[in-house]
């Protein structure tokens, strides 16, 4: 205890109860292109109609470019319900004025509002050319204009002065406005639709409504549109954004309506989505386990197994072979081999499949051919919440695909041999069956317990969580009393996976053999962790033996 001065008592707390925590390794990583939606922002999404909500569904204009992004995250959630979705884009934003540029994000957003570099009263929230399709329409406080408005029956009465302004000696600063869909209806599905309506707001930038709520309308827009923001409001009205205090705010506008334009998307780079990869890659602040690299190509690949997976070395990354090889008259193994071959990686943090699937696309009522990736990301998180992540994905038990009406390469016996010889997971359709991941290697071709997929995320997890707990040792002396409660953290949490048939056998060794004197001083704490992984069944043989009727079993047992 800390030494007293003088008599007294002292009371203090030591905390030894500290034990590995659960993590979970089914989180979901993809960086792609979209028609809406925040860019460069890590946003997790729960499910499809989130992220038709959030990033935009495939149909519309420009949609054709963005199928594959939304598809692969599509098929991921139909596994799962946990996503992190990094759209990447080089457009620019529509906008109520002449000039254009990109508004990422609301932190960009942010940002460019106090530097002043907001030009024009308003943007819509993301960039592309679907904010083209939207409207914004205000009245101030004008009756004979508010008698005229096309929206006047959205609201109960004619803007004025509010009981806070009124209070203060302010007046007429009170403001409606209306984001709606233009004759395209690409928002709502229907043309001319309101989507959103914000009655009795304020153009005083001290404005509280009366439950005492920020009620200045271009902060309640910028915090609450999913379409619009707000921003030099000085130019709907001088006065705008002044304190409502002794405060006359303008009505000379009366009504406006402002049909946005200049929305781009801008051309489909590599760099767009490297660019969202490199957030993901960062293991400190985004928790994912399992990157999809949907219908990219293999720069793309490349990026996400060097910058992501082997930087962070607790995910894998998924991939397909490409399109062009594969949705052809006559594909081959041989088609998906070169493919792997160009991508040219030799590491257990990665996985291949052999093709792409056909399934329906209920947004633009067509079929559409999509890869494989999400699946095989999919399963792995399915079986994780099924069984554990030391489960392999592959098989009749846990590898059906979902949403298959045909593949594009249904590889045979012989072609099965081909692929899994060069570590390319076959997906086949069985007569009766139906569609599965018939394959658990990892793109590591040196054979070792981590050339299969399910030994790679035993240690993920293991690695993962020890890792975790071990933090708190961190600054705690190397002496036996932390060793042994190092040791006493571990041990169980490795019991526990071996009761789950995760690993056969353990042994964790944390004591003076290897935390000698020089280790000691060199601050360095070592932990030895000894295991044997479970295996995969991969290969069965079924040996039927005919003996003769007076032959005694026991006689030929075991000599065959």
């Amino acid at each position: 205890m800390p030494f007293q001065v003088s008599p007294g008592v002292n009371v203090s707390e030591i905390d030894l109860s500290t034990v590995v925590p659960a993590v979970s390794t089914s989180i979901g990583g993809f960086a792609g292109h979209f028609r809406w939606g925040p860019v460069n922002q890590v946003t997790l999404i729960g499910n499809q109609d989130q992220l038709a909500t959030v990033f935009g569904s495939p149909t519309g204009a420009s949609s054709a470019n963005t199928v594959e992004s939304f598809f692969t995250c599509a098929n991921f959630l139909d596994y799962s319900n946990a996503l992190q979705v990094v759209r990447g884009n080089s457009g620019n934003n529509a906008h109520s004025g002449t000039t254009g540029f990109a508004i990422e994000n609301k932190n960009h957003f942010d940002t460019l509002d106090s530097l002043g570099d907001l030009d024009e009263l308003f943007y819509a929230k993301y960039p592309g050319i679907r904010g083209n399709t939207l409207v914004v329409a205000t009245c101030v406080a004008d009756e004979t204009s508010y008698d005229a408005w096309d929206y006047e029956g959205s609201f109960a009465a004619t803007p004025g002065t509010s009981t806070y302004a009124n209070t203060r000696g302010g007046s007429n600063d009170e403001i409606h406005v209306v984001v709606a869909d233009t004759v395209a209806g690409d928002f709502s599905g229907v043309a001319n639709s309101i989507l959103e309506v914000f009655p009795f707001l304020s153009q005083g930038a001290d404005a509280k409504d009366d439950a005492g709520n920020d009620n200045y309308w271009k902060n309640v827009i910028n915090q609450k549109s999913q379409y619009i923001y707000v921003g030099d409001d000085a130019l709907l009205e001088t006065t705008s954004g002044n304190t409502v205090a002794d405060k006359v705010f303008g009505i000379v506008s009366g009504v406006s309506s402002n049909t946005l334009i200049g929305g781009t998307d801008g051309a489909d780079q590599n760099s767009d989505i490297t660019g969202g990869l490199d957030l993901l890659g960062d293991s400190d602040v985004v928790d994912v386990s399992l990157i999809m690299t949907g219908g990219y190509n293999a720069t793309i690949i490349q990026y996400a197994i060097d910058n992501v997976s082997l930087a962070r070395l607790d995910c894998v990354t998924f991939f397909s072979p490409t399109k062009s090889s594969i949705v052809k008259a006559a594909p081959g193994a041989s088609d998906a081999v070169t493919d792997k071959e160009a991508v040219g990686r030799d590491t257990s943090y990665a996985f291949m499949d052999s093709g792409w699937k056909y399934q329906y696309d209920k947004y633009g009522d067509v079929y559409r051919w999509i890869p494989l990736n999400a699946d095989m990301a999919g399963l792995c998180a399915r079986t994780e919440q099924q069984r554990d992540a030391w489960w392999s994905p592959a098989g009749f038990n846990r590898g059906q695909i979902k949403n298959v009406v045909k593949l594009a390469f249904n590889p045979s016996k012989t072609d099965r041999d081909a692929l899994y010889k060069a570590s390319i997971n076959p997906v086949a359709t069985f007569t009766g069956s139906g569609t599965m991941l018939f394959g658990d290697k990892t793109l590591q071709t040196r054979p070792s317990a981590f050339d299969r997929i399910n030994v790679r995320r035993l240690f993920i997890v293991m690695e993962k969580a020890i890792s975790t707990a071990a933090k708190y040792s961190l600054f705690e002396f190397n002496d036996e009393f932390t060793r042994a409660a190092f040791r006493n953290m571990v041990e169980p949490f490795l019991r526990d996976i071996q009761g789950r048939r995760g690993i056969q056998d353990f042994r964790v060794v944390c004591d003076e053999t290897n935390n000698t004197p020089s280790v000691i001083d060199r601050n360095e704490f070592i932990g030895d962790i000894f295991v044997k992984p479970a295996r995969s069944i991969n290969f069965i043989q079924l040996n039927f033996v005919a003996v003769s009727t007076g032959v005694d079993f026991s006689e030929v047992v075991g000599a065959v």
